[in-house]
């Protein structure tokens, strides 16, 4: 069956990074374009970075020159490099595969940033 197991979070102080990884299975992984979620409590899921199969990216406005998305099509897994945490960073991060017709989450993985 479809996975999408997402590891990497924790907990960190401002200005330091984390690098979120996402081993998927159960799927044709380099066919899907893939992304990072994010959800903070009280508030809305939001698309956090982009990528598609052929390594087009997009960032969330206010995460651009820090955060960076990355895939490796031979190992099934999608990165996302966050550097320069900042506590408005601090949510549950979700791994996200998708194409036409399907859409696949993982269970998230919680980053909490500490000024």
């Amino acid at each position: 069956q479809v996975q999408l197991v997402e590891s990497g979070g924790g907990a960190v102080q401002a200005g330091g990074s984390l690098r979120l990884s996402c081993a998927a299975s159960g799927f044709t992984f380099r066919v899907n374009a893939m992304a990072w979620y994010r959800q903070a409590p009280g508030k809305q899921r939001e698309e956090v970075a982009f990528i598609t199969n052929d390594i087009k990216t997009r960032y969330l406005d206010s995460v651009k020159g820090r955060f960076t998305i990355s895939r490796d099509n031979a190992k099934n897994t999608v990165y996302l490099q966050m550097n320069s945490l900042k506590p408005e960073d601090t949510a549950v991060y979700y791994c996200n595969g998708s194409r036409p017709g399907r859409n696949y989450w993982g269970q998230g993985t919680q980053v909490t940033v500490s000024s």
